[in-house]
């Protein structure tokens, strides 16, 4: 089974930057999303991309945030601008649609005011 695995999250101050990265086996193949999930929230998308770097993006975040692919390295990563306290939560990558069998344990971004 496919195993996903993000990285580079943590904690900030608010108007601070952060590049998380998403690696697994066969993932340059695949379009790919991250999604997140606040504290007391439901599992929300946030971007996707797709196998030849096309990129969609939830409305609201709009211009914060940014996923790239990196072919060479095999990940997928999302690049978040003028981080907010309101963005804290898990961070997880996956297929775009979600496999629920793929989900790997996240990232977590906390971000203090």
């Amino acid at each position: 089974q496919v195993q996903l695995v993000e990285s580079g999250g943590g904690l900030v101050q608010a108007g601070e930057s952060l590049r998380l990265s998403c690696t697994g086996s066969g993932i340059n193949n695949r379009a790919m999303a991250w999604y997140r999930q606040a504290p007391g929230k439901q599992r929300e998308f946030v971007a996707r991309i797709s196998i030849t770097g096309v990129t969609s993006y939830q409305n609201s975040l709009r211009g914060r945030f940014t996923v790239a692919r990196d072919y060479a390295k095999n990940t997928v990563d999302l690049q978040i601008n003028s981080l907010k306290p309101e963005d804290t939560g898990v961070y997880l990558c996956n297929t775009y649609p979600p496999d629920t069998n793929h989900w790997g344990q996240g990232t977590q971004v906390t971000v203090s005011s």
